[in-house]
């Protein structure tokens, strides 16, 4: 199993705006797709963040469905437009779960 964190920085004052419209909007739409294992949003230390991660078969699966998502007219057109405006920052890794690691 693969995973992706993506940690993104909101652009001060729109954190609450950019969380409820992920998650009526975008949410229903990327879980189409792919698995969410966490979400998060950062209370101390760099703020404005959101994290979360996403749980992938392998990483032709990742690129597979991602692309579908990057297809998709509900996220294309009902998420992206109101949502990017409001990230200052993206970022993304791919997290590969240790041997003894309680989630693979």
């Amino acid at each position: 199993m693969f995973y992706e964190m993506r940690t993104y920085t909101i652009q001060i004052g729109k954190m609450q705006t950019y969380l409820k419209h992920f998650e009526e909007t975008g949410l229903p739409v990327i879980s189409r797709y792919t698995t969410l294992v966490g979400w998060w949003y950062t209370e101390i230390g760099e703020l404005n963040q959101v994290i979360h991660i996403w749980a992938y078969e392998s990483l032709d699966d990742r690129i597979k469905k991602r692309a579908a998502l990057y297809q998709d007219p509900d996220w294309l057109d009902g998420f992206v437009p109101k949502a990017f405006p409001m990230l200052e920052k993206m970022e993304s890794k791919l997290l590969i779960a240790a041997d003894f690691s309680p989630i693979k």
